[in-house]
């Protein structure tokens, strides 16, 4: 655990904790619960609704009887996720943000890397707690945070990491600033966000849905494919479909957010430049051709819109 500690700070002052969870510096003192620090402090209304929503449906969910083999086998169905795992050093330090079940904290969770997983919602740490338990991984700590007053260190993480959080925040720009502060300086930044216009399909379907109660949700691929397997159906439907806090953004846009922050853009994840496929996710782009980028994007309404649109955006703090 204290290897762990030193990698997590007070969220009031920023200070180093002590072993009995207390800022050495203000003295605050903070409850440790299942093994899970509590680090978060009280948020606004729209932080706390996002709070209570993920608490009664913990997203994404574990399958009956999984297996750490099992959960290898399912992430690497996804093509990015075996591409960060190959990027991401062997003694790294890693941080996700917005971990939900912590299912990508326990993939990443190999060697000699070190993995925080940090979310708001106690009971999705909880499941991705039990899991790390269940399948004997020991260098992963979850911790219940907040990531506009992070319980966690500046300037300390080799890599860090965030999917599909920073959308529902109030603010994504401002929550991207606090994001990047915690990585070391050269350390990668990796942030996925729902795109503008492979978010279109998706929420043509939810018009549908809407409509008829829920009860027709055209041409979702996920939900067929859990079909026999309800929470996790459910647990799909009420993020995708019923999230009460859903931004969208451009890959410029985002762009803008790391230069704001010193944040070195390297590539998009899929590609923004045509025709191009990374072998190595931490290295720059051919280029960086802005009307090639806009053409990129809107392909991807065709490659990303049947599982919600989701891009991933790439840096190194400098």
């Amino acid at each position: 655990m204290d290897t762990f500690r030193e990698l997590l700070a007070c969220p009031t002052c920023a200070g180093p904790l002590a072993p009995d969870w207390s800022c050495r510096a203000c003295g605050t003192r903070f409850e440790v619960e299942d093994g899970i620090p509590n680090l978060r402090l009280p948020g606004d209304g729209r932080t706390e609704t996002v709070r209570r929503f993920y608490e009664r449906a913990p997203f994404p969910g574990y399958p009956p009887r999984d297996s750490l083999q099992g959960l290898h086998a399912r992430a690497e169905r996804s093509r990015f996720a075996r591409l960060i795992h190959s990027a991401i050093e062997a003694d790294a330090r890693i941080v996700e943000i917005g971990c939900g079940t912590g299912q990508m904290c326990l993939y990443l969770c190999r060697g000699d890397r070190i993995v925080v997983g940090a979310d708001l919602a106690r009971a999705s740490l909880r499941l991705g707690a039990e899991a790390a338990q269940r399948f004997g991984l020991d260098r992963v700590q979850f911790v219940e945070t907040d990531l506009l007053r992070p319980g966690l260190k500046a300037d300390a993480f080799d890599v860090v990491l965030s999917s599909g959080v920073l959308h529902h925040t109030p603010d994504p720009r401002r929550s991207f600033a606090r994001l990047a502060r915690l990585a070391r300086p050269g350390g990668t930044v990796v942030v996925g966000v729902y795109n503008t216009f492979a978010r279109v399909p998706l929420r043509l379907r939810r018009v549908v849905a809407r409509l008829s109660g829920f009860r027709v949700i055209p041409f979702d691929r996920v939900l067929r494919e859990r079909r026999n397997e309800p929470a996790r159906c459910e647990a799909w439907l009420r993020d995708q479909y019923q999230h009460p806090e859903e931004h969208h953004h451009t890959l410029s846009e985002v762009q803008g957010w790391f230069a704001e922050n010193h944040v070195q853009y390297l590539r998009a994840y899929p590609s923004a430049v045509l025709g191009d496929e990374p072998d190595d996710l931490f290295t720059d782009a051919a280029d960086n051709w802005w009307p090639e980028g806009w053409l990129a994007q809107l392909g991807w309404m065709f490659t990303l819109g049947h599982e919600g649109g989701l891009f991933f955006t790439i840096g190194r703090r400098v």
